[in-house]
């Protein structure tokens, strides 16, 4: 029987081959790796701010508007050296959220409107500014006047006004509300309303303008011709010549 060799290069290949088999089996059961997933953080939603809320329940329900009645009571004349007079404005609504409503006053014009404020006495301090702006007049108090407003509570802003001259005077209220938050001390100004209104000075006997102008103007004329010179005997001299027309006319009669 004859025995079977290898040769060097027999076994060199089945080494090669060995190691490639094992090395083909331990890459096969090694763990794969994968992209890395981005995973996106969602948005914090961004607190809103809202208005209070009123009465229960699960869900929040945004506050009402208060409605009240905006009144403005104003002179429409007055006479020059008389003294002074009043304009109010008034903002009011009842406990029970009832529009008060407002009577009229003789000689005033009473003019009124409804507003609506935010409702938020409950976080807010809110407080009332008002005033008046016109040229010609003078007013008391000047310049801005303030006023707490508190819910279902009435307010009113009083203007002495004194004119110096006749004229039609145009003039503008206004009145802004002033929020500030109890909790973070930020203020914030509202637009609430503008009143233009005219008051018309006249003199003490109640002329207007125009007639004291006018008469001023013939007044003037007549002192100039009054105090002119030789005025008394240009009088004489026609009162006398009227005289002897009438003389005349009275002889030719009774000679007929």
């Amino acid at each position: 029987m004859t025995r079977r060799t290898f040769s060097p290069r027999s076994i060199l290949f089945f080494l090669a081959s060995f190691f490639a088999f094992v090395s083909i089996a331990c890459g096969s059961t090694a763990p794969t790796t994968s992209p890395t997933a981005v995973v996106e953080i969602p948005a914090t939603p961004t607190a809103e701010i809202l208005i209070p809320v009123t009465g229960g329940g699960d869900e929040a329900a945004p506050a009402l508007p208060e409605f009240r009645r905006l009144t403005l009571e104003y002179p429409p004349t007055m006479k020059l050296g008389s003294g002074s007079d009043v304009i109010i404005l008034t903002l009011e609504v009842d406990a029970q959220g009832n529009i008060t409503p407002t009577a009229q006053i003789d000689g005033n014009v009473t003019q009124g409107e409804i507003v609506e404020i935010p409702n938020l006495y409950e976080t807010h301090n809110v407080t009332a500014e008002a005033y008046y702006e016109v040229t010609g007049l003078n007013v008391t108090p000047k310049g801005s006047t303030f006023q707490p407003l508190k819910q279902g509570e009435r307010i009113r802003f009083t203007w002495s006004v004194q004119p110096q001259d006749v004229g039609t005077y145009g003039g503008t209220i206004f009145l802004f509300l002033n929020f500030e938050n109890r909790e973070t001390g930020e203020k914030d100004r509202k637009e609430i309303s503008i009143q233009i209104f005219d008051i018309k000075v006249v003199d003490f006997f109640g002329f207007s303008t125009n007639f004291v102008k006018t008469s001023g103007v013939v007044g003037s004329v007549l002192g100039v011709i009054v105090g002119f010179p030789f005025f008394d005997d240009i009088v004489k001299y026609l009162f006398g010549r009227l005289t002897s027309d009438k003389g005349k006319q009275g002889k030719s009669k009774k000679k007929k």
